[in-house]
């Protein structure tokens, strides 16, 4: 009777089965034939990377995203997920402190133990309008979870409503608990997300707090529809910051389960923007294995597979049906509703 495999044996056979133990030259691939990816460094049989901005970091072009490593069946299977993760050479690991109630950052934490220098751990600031002390106790929280002494990346979390900016911005605001977090050496770096609204994140980087990073929806649906890749993306060059893309695969994937675009292209699509990363939410073993493949078999689009696949998808996107984080509060945290005063989320 054959013994039964080990969480480790099946993370390597996982990883095999990906090609991850196959040698490469590490090389520079440059984006001379795409629209606009940024510089790719290729690490020899594992995940590509590209710089942070200006942070002087390199990340992984994949992100593990934080919300879904909470929905896993238990413990266990999210640490799987994780090891296996950073066995491909993944390092950039997305959460936030609202999310599952913080089991997700917890999970994370357990997960990296004896891993922590082989990860650039980012988690959100979720305050919604509430000031620096309330700041200041959830980054006590989110680093006692995570079990680390610092943040590579702290982000102010769901820029949404139309006050956000202000509340941010204000005297004992969130961003000078942010600016103090960074000053005291526990947060390395420091953003915002945002997915409704590409005037918020615009009044956010105008207003002059000197942000490294801005994460937001970057996908082929966006391109039609409230865009954040025509508004803000080229801003946010300007400014220098690294750019992290979110929702490549429109939120919750309906585009695809409707067979309007295969993984494949959203995710090459998304990639082939100047971003520095794009978190993705990993819910099973199939999903982690199908994003780190295409991930590390990218070649990014050129301008002209950019503009047919915009024009195939535009009668999809053109009404938003894809991306309804935009238009409903189905994809807006609970804390932000309840202290805009908005209660629950529609269905």
């Amino acid at each position: 009777m054959a013994r039964a495999r080990g969480p480790d044996e099946s993370r390597r056979d996982v990883l095999r089965s990906l090609g991850v133990f196959a040698g490469a030259a590490a090389s520079l691939v440059l984006p001379s034939e795409s629209a606009a990816a940024a510089p790719t460094i290729a690490v020899p049989g594992k995940l590509p990377r590209r710089a942070l901005g200006k942070t002087g970091v390199e990340v992984s072009i994949l992100a593990l995203g934080g919300y879904h490593l909470g929905v896993l069946k238990d413990e266990d299977e999210a640490k799987r997920v994780v090891h296996a993760s950073i066995d491909a050479g993944m390092t950039f690991f997305d959460n936030a402190w609202e999310y599952h109630d913080g089991k997700s950052e917890e999970w994370l934490g357990k997960a990296l133990v004896g891993k922590r220098q082989q990860a650039f751990v980012m988690t959100k600031v979720c305050t919604h309008g509430r000031g620096r002390a309330e700041a200041m106790k959830q980054l006590e929280q989110s680093l006692k979870r995570l079990r680390t002494d610092h943040l590579d990346l702290w982000q102010v979390h769901e820029v949404i409503y139309d006050d956000d900016p202000d509340r941010h911005y204000a005297t004992e605001g969130v961003l000078e608990g942010v600016a103090l977090a960074k000053k005291q050496g526990k947060a390395r770096f420091v953003g915002f997300t945002g997915h409704k609204d590409p005037s918020l994140l615009l009044a956010m980087i105008d207003k002059g707090f000197p942000f490294d990073t801005l994460q937001m929806p970057l996908n082929v649906f966006d391109a039609s529809f409230r865009s954040f890749e025509q508004k803000v993306l080229p801003r946010a060059r300007e400014r220098g910051l690294g750019v992290l893309g979110m929702k490549a695969l429109s939120g919750g994937g309906e585009a695809v389960k409707a067979g309007v675009i295969s993984p494949e292209e959203a995710l090459r699509y998304t990639l082939s923007l100047p971003v520095a990363s794009v978190v993705s939410g990993i819910d099973s073993v199939h999903v982690l294995e199908q994003n780190l493949r295409i991930a590390r078999e990218l070649k990014p689009m050129t301008k002209e597979e950019m503009t047919s696949l915009r024009e195939r998808m535009r009668k999809h996107a053109r009404d938003g049906r894809y991306e309804l984080y935009k238009s409903t509060t189905g994809y807006d945290g609970k804390p932000g509703r309840e202290q805009h005063g908005l209660g629950g989320a529609e269905e």
